[in-house]
């Protein structure tokens, strides 16, 4: 039996939902975004999805086609795309069981999904995706009619996107990539059009040269956007009036990996070498202070994973998750930044085979897992509950293989995955995209005796 029939087979008890898809050119991001749609659970239109299509590569776009208003994205099916069959246990509207919301209002789980291509034509898709309903609501549903992405709205970029943020309580999109640190803001048009257009431009002194700038997004005070390339160059900009809000103060200038809010007041940058500083913005002209955290291999690229915690919370409270090019990883509590929290080494196969796509994410709704990806064709889960500071060998409790056996077939390289992100409310789902243009929403099962 060849290994990719081995793996389907496996699939049907590793997973409780699969879903493949495959989009016309591969994405590095994936950004949830709120969808100002109305409320339309139960009544989605379309047929119950076939079985399993041999040989099928399904679109979210069209080839040469720029409208994109109620298209579905047709998704092949791998199994159980909707739970178990039987009986809604959840229900919406029109489906049996209570209705999960009422249709019209404002929905909470109306969250859409943008990707965005990262090639260096003058084309670059940026797409809004509406999820399938299953994606949609926190309780596993039985049989239910629409098993699809659709494409909500779209625009394109002249040039690569690497990064895309949602700006909370807008409509606009701040996008970047090459061959500048400058910033493209984008506008999600109304209801009654399909169109993501471009708005403004953020320019950056002396940001002819610098590589692509790493942003965040916040809307605590206004709508600001943090960014920069380089510790010595982060700002925070207000989006719509494009006014310069704060500069940052640093000695060094190390390239940047990753940057993050912690609050309306507080920021984390972490270097490519690993460093992780602390801002305040109420003081602006202060240097950003480097923490005292416990040295690692700067001859690595490194990029962090931060976590939200509940309301109430501390920022700080909340470990920062650092992952190295050949896989080390290391948790850290900022508020004793002088000593590993936890120190582990990732199972990757190919270690130090670049830092182009490295990723790692807190799970928002499983307290202490975490997933990481970059370095083949896998995601890997972890539950750092249990680790120390010893550095051994960390064990994934779940490996994501579907970018490898999952895809059209034909390929000479294996794929790479590019990006991965957690659903926001149901606690084991992941959303993952690789360099082959597949984009999966999978869901494992948890081993018994862990549930």
């Amino acid at each position: 039996m060849e290994a990719a029939d081995e793996w389907l087979l496996q699939s049907l008890q590793l997973y409780r939902d699969l879903h493949t898809f495959e989009l016309q050119a591969p994405t590095r991001l994936i950004e949830w975004a709120r969808g100002d749609r109305e409320c339309e659970l139960g009544s989605a239109e379309g047929s119950r999805g076939a079985g399993l299509e041999s040989g099928a590569v399904p679109w979210l776009w069209p080839a040469g086609g720029r409208r994109c208003s109620g298209r579905r994205a047709r998704g092949l099916v791998v199994h159980g795309l909707c739970g178990n069959s039987g009986v809604s246990q959840g229900g919406w509207a029109g489906l049996g069981g209570s209705p999960h919301h009422v249709p019209g209002s404002s929905c909470p789980l109306h969250q859409d999904v943008c990707v965005a291509g990262y090639g260096q034509s003058d084309g670059n898709e940026i797409l809004q995706l509406i999820p399938p309903p299953t994606l949609l609501t926190k309780e596993t549903q039985g049989l239910c009619p629409e098993r699809d992405f659709k494409v909500e709205c779209g625009g394109f970029s002249e040039r690569p996107v690497y990064s895309l943020k949602y700006v909370p309580d807008t409509s606009l999109l701040v996008t970047s990539g090459p061959p500048d640190s400058s910033l493209q803001v984008w506008q999600v048009s109304a209801e009654d059009s399909d169109v993501i257009k471009s708005v403004s431009t953020i320019a950056t002194e002396n940001g002819t040269g610098q590589s692509w700038a790493k942003i965040a997004t916040i809307s605590a005070r206004a709508p600001w956007v943090l960014h920069g390339s380089r510790l010595d160059r982060v700002q925070i900009t207000e989006v719509e009036s494009r006014k310069n809000v704060y500069t940052s103060a640093s000695r060094g200038s190390e390239e940047l990996s990753n940057l993050a809010f912690l609050d309306c007041n507080t920021l984390l940058l972490c270097c490519a070498t690993g460093q992780l500083c602390l801002a305040d913005i109420r003081q602006p002209q202060s240097l950003v202070e480097a923490l005292s955290v416990p040295s690692v291999p700067c001859s690595e690229q490194w990029c962090m994973g931060t976590r939200h915690g509940a309301q109430g919370l501390e920022p700080n409270s909340q470990p920062v998750a650092r992952l190295s090019s050949r896989g080390l990883l290391t948790l850290t509590d900022l508020r004793k930044p002088s000593e590993f929290l936890a120190l582990a080494k990732a199972r990757v196969p190919s270690p130090d085979s670049g830092a182009e796509f490295l990723c790692i994410s807190w799970a928002p709704a499983l307290e202490g897992y975490l997933a990481v990806s970059g370095f083949d064709g896998t995601v890997h889960v972890y539950d750092t509950q249990s680790w120390d500071s010893s550095g051994r060998e960390a064990e994934p409790i779940f490996v994501h293989k579907g970018h490898i056996f999952g895809g059209a077939g034909g390929s000479r390289d294996p794929p790479l995955v590019t990006v991965h992100t957690w659903h926001l409310q149901k606690p084991r789902t992941l959303l993952s995209a690789a360099s082959d243009g597949s984009l999966h929403v999978w869901d494992w099962v948890q081993p018994c005796g862990k549930c």
